[in-house]
């Protein structure tokens, strides 16, 4: 059960972030799907693919799926918070500047490159 709340916040998480800075889902989930919740690069992409898969990672996300490679509860879950995080982040950015927005994409890329180059 504690997964399940794990992965729906993960998907508010991305949801706001994508919502407020544009970057993609994948770039949050996939990072802390290998290093919140122990799955491999593979695993990761493939169930974020999943998740976001109407209508332009179909064919992908297909691929990873019969290579075995997607977890559809997982991506079912975090799809819930990231629909509703999408919105929210949506909503913080319209009323923020456009200097301040660069400043947080701008962070995030930083943080988000030195985790996965920090990587063990």
């Amino acid at each position: 059960m504690i997964n399940i709340i794990l992965y729906v916040v993960l998907g508010l998480v991305a949801g706001i972030l994508s919502g407020l800075i544009g970057i993609g889902g994948g770039v949050i989930i996939v990072p802390a799907l290998i290093f919140i919740f122990g799955l491999s690069q593979h695993q990761a992409q493939g169930t974020t693919l999943a998740l976001l898969v109407p209508p332009i990672g179909i064919l992908a996300a297909w691929h990873y799926y019969s290579q075995g490679y997607v977890n559809m509860r997982i991506a079912a879950f975090i799809g819930i918070g990231f629909i509703l995080g999408g919105l929210l982040g949506a909503k913080y950015a319209t009323g923020m500047s456009n200097v301040f927005l660069e400043k947080i994409f701008g962070t995030a890329m930083i943080l988000i490159g030195l985790k996965m180059l920090l990587a063990k």
